[in-house]
């Protein structure tokens, strides 16, 4: 074996053992954590509304991947008779919560604003189908021209227009 295929290889096997069911409700192996993690902060919808569609989607699952974790943590705690005091996520739990609530927020957007472009969309096309399907009007110099003419030997000041 070289010197380079080892590497691979050894990554290889990493990657293909993944923990599948019930491991993923625990964190790093764990039913009860150890020690206090440091969590960042939940997601702005200003940072959302860059992500694409498949990144929100992705996102979307990985929270809830760690919203189900919390949840298992939550009744192991309650099982063991563990003092809130001691053990509590809520901090994380509310940061979960708020970053999919602002996914929902942003989707919802987007989706009003592909309804607002749909009926935008309807109205241009039925606008220009109004005008492709009229009859032109034939307007000759001389009918319109006997048309004033008649209008104001008749004493009223009337100004006629041409239907396009």
């Amino acid at each position: 074996m070289s010197f380079f295929t080892r590497p691979i290889l050894n990554r290889i096997k990493q990657l293909a053992f993944r923990p599948r069911g019930v491991e993923e409700f625990f964190e790093n192996g764990q039913s009860l954590p150890t020690e206090k993690s440091w969590t960042g902060r939940a997601w702005r919808a200003s940072e959302l509304r860059i992500k694409s569609f498949d990144d929100l989607h992705k996102l979307w699952y990985v929270l809830l991947k760690e919203r189900n974790m919390l949840a298992a943590q939550k009744e192991e705690a309650r099982r063991f008779h563990i003092s809130k005091q001691y053990f509590s996520n809520k901090g994380r739990q509310i940061k979960c919560q708020k970053s999919m609530a602002r996914i929902k927020f942003v989707l919802n957007e987007r989706r009003l604003a592909w309804v607002e472009a749909k009926k935008l969309q309807w109205a241009i096309d039925a606008e220009e189908a109004a005008i492709n399907t009229k009859t032109p009007v034939l307007s000759s110099t001389a009918s319109s021209a006997s048309a004033t003419g008649s209008a104001t030997a008749s004493g009223s000041s009337s100004t006629t227009t041409a239907a396009v």
